[in-house]
């Protein structure tokens, strides 16, 4: 099954590719994987501000990060043309916006990994980090970015 027919299944549509906001690109190529800018946390085609332990619960974090994934994927498929040339997720690099007393940064990362996984399959888990930092760019709750392993065009 291709990956737009599983995106099709799973009732999941891409958001387009966000521009970069600053002096950076979305995606480098190099040596067989794609390494994927941050990006930032949007739900509903809004940026999801806040903080995790202030404003921001869980379960929110977890759309907030899930929201992220589905933005990485549509930098993936802008810099590549189509998703099939995914050969492996490898690593994912979550950011969480949170008070210095939250330590549930895995629960929210899970939102980014648990997408990947339902996208690919056993090619969608990957090896992670999951940090808690002070602030993120414009305010927002999550930023996840991601190295892929890719198939030749």
């Amino acid at each position: 099954m291709s990956i737009e027919a599983r995106l099709a299944e799973l009732g999941i549509t891409l958001p387009e590719a966000a521009a970069p906001v600053a002096a950076y690109v979305p995606v480098v190529i190099a040596g067989g994987l794609a390494h994927v800018s941050g990006q930032v946390s949007f739900v509903d085609g809004q940026l999801f501000k806040g903080r995790l332990g202030e404003n921001v619960t869980i379960d929110q974090g977890m759309i907030a990060a899930q929201g992220c994934a589905l933005m990485i994927l549509a930098q993936l498929k802008a810099a590549l043309g189509s998703l099939d040339r995914v050969e492996r997720v490898v690593k994912l690099g979550a950011f969480i916006n949170s008070t210095a007393d939250f330590t549930d940064q895995p629960k929210v990362a899970n939102g980014a990994s648990e997408l990947m996984v339902a996208v690919f399959g056993e090619a969608g888990r990957h090896a992670r980090a999951a940090v808690g930092v002070p602030s993120l760019p414009l305010g927002v709750a999550v930023e996840v970015d991601a190295i892929v392993a890719v198939r030749p065009a």
